[in-house]
């Protein structure tokens, strides 16, 4: 991650440099540099306005969070998908409660709620952090969990099909089985690639002197209660029996996607809580410790959005990525994304809200639309993949690790796979 970011900021430096040299200025506009220089204070800014609006989410959710593990729901998910989740994850032990925060988290990634599953994610991670050895130097299992996460599990991208329709669509869960496809490929191309390159990447070897201090670690081995599951899990046939329900859902998520998805936050809220109260759980007290976490958490991770976002609002600033996209468009126009969708595809990975203007600026576009073949495309992107170095910074900052070994080769990986396979779905349905 030192590496990335030294380039990144090199590069837009470099870039918006050599523009100030040689290049053309418009009348009355910035120079570049004076561009780069705002941008990098805007950014900044930007970075903490996200976590703090990121507070009273992650206050929420945690907090309904805290009343289901008092209740024994995330022992009951555990068992539930032990089988797979052993293979998944060995170095997990089946009854950790690392298991069923993961649950959570990819079950609101499939539901396409992201403001519940980052919480949700960054619990997994601080539980995944008692587990590990060498703080400050991501796990396997880290980040495997991590590119899960990059390549977005999504079963209903409500908030896609949402901006869709305000855009005048004809049909805007038109991308449910484009999004589908590209998801469950993206998905499985990162668990390949986080278990072959997890051989390549070796966990170094820390000195005593680079260790993370005991008052500067994450306050997890502490702050979480441990939660003590069963043993074995479910009879085989009852987690077969929840692959199947969980398959079943898929065709009624494509058929009732728009009428489902106002009820799932109010829903899950209301889940949880009653789930709390008849397992007799005392669910305001135990929602506002959990809630309390949800805030430390939301403020450790400041500065590593900082870090990112400054790096990424840079390289927008300079005028490096609209070249770029210059260059590769004609050729990534062969191989079926088109130029106007070629800054959607390069600004996934690094910017979630730059990727959403972008989405938005091109759907809205009369010559293009929400229903041509472009707009269903960056449609499909946006709904089945995630902002790699967005959830990097806030899943790694919240446990404070800080060498991320061959987690980003994976999600950048499994990137690259939603794109081919969103560009699939999206040639053989639409074009």
């Amino acid at each position: 991650m030192n590496i990335i970011f030294l380039i990144l900021v090199l590069f837009s430096v470099g870039f918006a440099g050599w523009r100030q040299v040689f290049g053309e200025h418009s009348a009355g506009a910035p120079s570049p540099m004076e561009a780069l220089s705002s941008a990098m204070v805007d950014s900044a800014g930007s970075a903490v306005e996200l976590a703090i609006g990121l507070v009273g989410v992650m206050a929420l959710f945690l907090g309904l969070m805290k009343v289901a593990e008092a209740g024994g729901m995330l022992q009951i998910l555990s068992r539930l998908i032990r089988p797979l989740m052993i293979r998944l994850f060995p170095d997990v032990p089946p009854d950790h409660p690392a298991m069923g925060a993961m649950v959570l988290n990819l079950s609101a990634n499939a539901l396409g709620l992201g403001n519940a599953a980052t919480p949700f994610g960054i619990r997994a991670m601080q539980e995944l952090d008692t587990l590990n050895p060498h703080r400050g130097t991501a796990t396997n299992a880290m980040a495997l969990f991590l590119a899960i996460n990059t390549s977005s599990v999504t079963l209903l991208p409500t908030g896609v099909i949402a901006l869709r329709a305000a855009a005048g669509s004809a049909e805007p869960a038109a991308i449910l089985p484009t999004t589908l496809f590209a998801t469950i490929g993206s998905t499985c191309v990162a668990i390949v690639a986080a278990k072959l390159y997890s051989r390549f990447a070796p966990i170094p070897q820390i000195k005593d002197s680079e260790s993370l201090p005991d008052d500067n670690r994450p306050e997890t081995d502490n702050d979480l209660e441990p939660i003590h599951s069963p043993a074995s899990g479910y009879p085989f046939w009852v987690s077969l029996l929840a692959l199947a329900v969980l398959a079943a859902m898929i065709p009624l998520a494509i058929l009732y996607g728009n009428i489902v998805s106002p009820w799932i936050l109010p829903g899950l809220m209301v889940g949880f809580l009653i789930f709390g109260v008849v397992r007799k759980v005392h669910i305001y007290e135990v929602f506002v410790e959990g809630a309390t976490e949800g805030f430390q958490v939301a403020l450790r991770i400041i500065p590593y959005l900082v870090a990112i976002l400054v790096a990424v609002g840079m390289l927008r600033a300079s005028g490096a990525l609209e070249k770029m996209v210059s260059l590769l468009g004609p050729a990534t126009s062969k191989l079926g994304l088109p130029a106007e969708a070629l800054p959607m595809a390069l600004m996934r990975p690094l910017s979630g809200s730059g990727a959403y203007g972008i989405l938005a600026s091109i759907i809205n576009d009369p010559a293009i639309g929400p229903d041509s073949y472009t707009g269903v495309l960056v449609s499909t992107l946006q709904g089945s993949t995630e902002t790699t170095f967005y959830v990097m910074a806030v899943y790694f900052g919240a446990v404070q690790v800080r060498r991320v070994r061959h987690a980003l080769a994976a999600g950048l990986t499994a990137d690259v796979a939603g794109i081919l396979f969103a560009i699939i779905a999206c040639s053989f349905l639409f074009r």
